[in-house]
């Protein structure tokens, strides 16, 4: 079942047991649409490589037959993620800042901070301060400040981003999220405003990629 060539060739899936030496992390597995029993295989194959599970966008149903299988298996169900690190790393001397808009946004803020976490970042969350009520951002400016990257969760029109890079010299990683009513088009309009930021020094992601971002600030911070 397994391959010298880097591989294991599970017939539905060909598992990346390498990446952990080319990205220093190993393969996630993105949860919707596969079965359980799918996902079941591909992390036992990372297992038996003795290397670190993150398993994104998974339902508390399914975690629960997974945990009869993985008794170490962690779950953040605001987050919908599932993690098990198999060794202590080191803690990166940067600090990641993870900021959502609004309660709303909290399952993709979690999502990265959960991401984060598991590649042995540092990091703080700041929740709830969107630009509707733009002093309550403001009034964290000192911690703003002490962060290596900063990532920006949030729906409706996204402006947050561009707010937070303006007030900082770091790296900010925006997520547009679905939240929002009808002419936010499900995270679309937000999309559009972080991309179209006149502030410099912005990274957009896709909607609802919180992974994404923790994933890309990690690499920044490291």
């Amino acid at each position: 079942m397994s391959s010298r060539r880097g591989f294991s060739d599970l017939g539905f899936a060909k598992v990346d047991l390498d990446r952990q030496k080319r990205r220093g992390f190993a393969e996630v597995i993105y949860s919707s649409g596969k079965t359980k029993e799918h996902i079941r295989k591909i992390a036992i194959q990372l297992l038996k490589k003795k290397q670190d599970l993150l398993l994104t966008k998974l339902e508390k149903e399914i975690f629960t037959y997974l945990k009869r299988y993985i008794p170490g298996l962690k779950y953040n169900c605001l987050g919908k993620i599932g993690y098990l690190a198999r060794k202590n790393k080191a803690t990166k001397k940067g600090l990641v800042l993870v900021i959502s808009a609004g309660t709303s946004d909290l399952p993709i803020a979690e999502e990265a901070c959960v991401t984060l976490e598991v590649m042995g970042n540092r990091l703080e969350r700041l929740f709830d301060v969107g630009v509707a009520g733009v002093h309550r951002v403001i009034a964290h400016n000192q911690l703003l400040r002490k962060a290596n990257v900063i990532i920006v969760v949030a729906g409706m029109e996204g402006a947050l981003a561009s707010l937070v890079s303006g007030l900082v010299s770091v790296p900010v990683v925006a997520v547009p999220t679905s939240c929002g009513y009808g002419s936010s088009f499900k995270g679309l309009a937000a999309l559009l405003t972080m991309l179209n930021s006149c502030s410099p020094g912005i990274a957009t992601m896709n909607i609802d990629n919180g992974f994404g971002a923790g994933y890309f600030a990690s690499l920044v911070n490291k």
